[in-house]
């Protein structure tokens, strides 16, 4: 006996030798067949889809969920559009607060305030209390005086970390901008969070992904450096998971900074463990490491200048320090998430794996280029060589793609975040976010950004770099999937795959461009189980 057939639907399969279904069978959490070979079996559980269309569930394959859990407890700075509404929010929030608490807001944009927010504005716009605004990138903050003296930055005794930067004034005083790793001068004040408040913010996240269809997010980042929040962040999400607040499935990458030579033979974290540690709801990812910066605060490593303020841009650390920790993790067995944006960072980063792979082959390693943000041509023929996986994120040309062409010129605007490319160079193309460095990252979202790429102002950036719905929706399911070594086991519909599906209340392949983001997620269900929108489909009597 099935414990579930789903009926009357039309499900993508992404199979090509049997691309559309209209029954599904489930048993112990995994899909035993579809149509004729379930149609007729006995199910302790029938619904009836009404024709919905289902599709396998959707991949994140690079986004921060712990982060982007806390920002909802945030002050929510994303809409502002001018300086003035922004510390009137401030100003607001502040009055709410007691006299000692920090004012913490996240998901301001510089391009539409016209610049970062001003020090001294913030100072009297907190009334008193200290106020520490991110950036929507992650690659920048603003911190008011109060905060800046604590961490040593007014009086100089900070040692600002190798790849930080401590914006200053012609009269070199701090303006209360720090980039990349100088923020972890903020963030020692703050970290480590409580694991109760960590599980909770993932608990919050989880029921925004799964009402957007998510089965499965890979979180870019935990444990160390400025993009962890705690030594323990894995143990929050094993918390979650145990109060039943993670009903989906996710792949933890551990920070570079956490791993350690492990005895006389091993490298990674204590007792050895590495990538593909656990199981099949949450696991241990690839090694996370930072090359360099971002465009949006132009600290992206790149060959040629920015415009504008001019600058090449940073390196995550000293190279020399980046080469041997990647090669040392590709000695460990671990599979290595660079992020790259820059193409500067990104030839550092094809050097090291060239060499890795040079000094132990390991071709099936599918080491990742998180972001491959401006990629030129030279470049693509490399990536396909080594077999890289390129993250890309197509949503950012829709929200900051003119503040990319600002920066950048029109010359280097072919470059910016490929699909179609990389795909004709035989690369696997997963889809992913970096929530909540975008302020909506649903997957149908990005998947409208890869057919459209569009930007917030109405231009095309390469529309040659286009890709098909159904392409897009390729990358959110089988490519997410073989990005993670999971193909045999998720991002299709099929017998032995795992029962993780979204119904929809459209087909993303049929309907026009525009359309794809509007479509709305009737249910989600993980392991054959609905995990949101049942109520949308009762069960039919047996």
């Amino acid at each position: 006996m099935l414990d579930l057939l789903l009926r009357d639907v039309r499900a993508l399969t992404m199979n090509p030798e049997h691309p559309v279904a209209h029954a599904i069978g489930v048993l112990g959490g995994r899909i035993v067949g579809v149509d004729d070979e379930v149609a007729e079996l006995p199910a302790e559980r029938v619904v009836r889809g009404d024709g919905a269309v289902v599709t396998p569930g959707f991949a994140d394959s690079h986004n921060h969920m712990v982060w982007y859990g806390l920002s909802l407890g945030e002050l929510d700075l994303s809409g502002c559009r001018s300086a003035d509404e922004l510390y009137d929010l401030v100003a607001r929030r502040a009055a709410e607060l007691p006299s000692d608490a920090w004012v913490i807001g996240s998901g301001y944009d510089d391009f539409a305030l016209g610049g970062h927010p001003d020090r001294a504005a913030l100072d009297r716009a907190g009334g008193g209390r200290p106020v520490w605004l991110k950036h929507r990138s992650a690659h920048m903050c603003v911190a008011s005086t109060e905060i800046l003296a604590e961490a040593g930055v007014l009086d100089g005794s900070a040692r600002v970390p190798e790849g930080g930067v401590v914006e200053r004034a012609e009269d070199g005083a701090p303006t209360g901008l720090l980039a990349e790793q100088a923020q972890q001068l903020v963030d020692a004040l703050v970290k480590p969070y409580p694991v109760e408040e960590l599980a909770a913010a993932i608990g919050r996240a989880a029921k925004r992904y799964l009402a957007e269809g998510l089965t499965h997010v890979t979180e870019a980042g935990i444990g160390g450096g400025w993009i962890g929040h705690s030594p323990a962040e894995a143990a929050a999400y094993q918390l979650a998971r145990m109060r039943g607040e993670l009903p989906l499935r996710a792949e933890l990458m551990p920070a570079a900074e956490v791993l350690h030579p492990v005895g006389p033979d091993a490298f990674g974290l204590d007792l050895g463990l590495r990538t593909g540690f656990g199981d099949d709801f949450l696991r241990i990812g690839p090694m996370k490491i930072f090359t360099d910066g971002a465009l949006s605060s132009r600290t992206a490593a790149v060959t040629e200048p920015f415009l504008g303020h001019g600058g090449h841009g940073v390196l995550g650390d000293d190279p020399d320090v980046l080469r041997e920790r990647i090669l040392t993790a590709h000695r460990g067995g671990w599979r290595v998430a660079a992020h790259a944006i820059g193409d500067r960072a990104i030839d550092l980063t094809l050097e090291v794996f060239e060499q890795a792979q040079r000094e132990m082959p390991r071709p099936q390693a599918r080491h990742r280029i998180e972001h491959s943000a401006m990629v030129r041509p030279d470049q693509l023929s490399r990536m396909a060589a080594l077999g890289v996986v390129p993250v890309p994120q197509s949503r950012f040309l829709y929200e900051i793609g003119d503040t990319m062409v600002e920066a950048l010129g029109e010359e280097r605007v072919p470059w910016l975040y490929r699909q179609r490319s990389f795909l004709d160079a035989g690369l696997v193309v997963p889809g992913s976010s970096d929530r909540p460095c975008v302020s909506n990252g649903a997957p149908l979202l990005g998947m409208r950004s890869m057919v459209e790429r569009t930007t917030r102002a109405g231009r095309v950036l390469s529309p040659g770099e286009s890709v098909d719905a159904e392409e897009a929706l390729r990358a959110y399911t089988t490519h997410a999937a073989w990005a993670a070594g999971q193909e045999h086991e998720r991002g299709r519909i099929g017998a032995g795959m795992f029962a993780d599906l979204v119904l929809l209340d459209d087909d993303p392949t049929a309907v026009a461009a525009p359309a794809i983001g509007d479509i709305d997620v009737r249910a989600t269900f993980v392991a054959g189980r609905a995990v949101h929108g049942a109520e949308e489909f009762p069960e039919v009597p047996t």
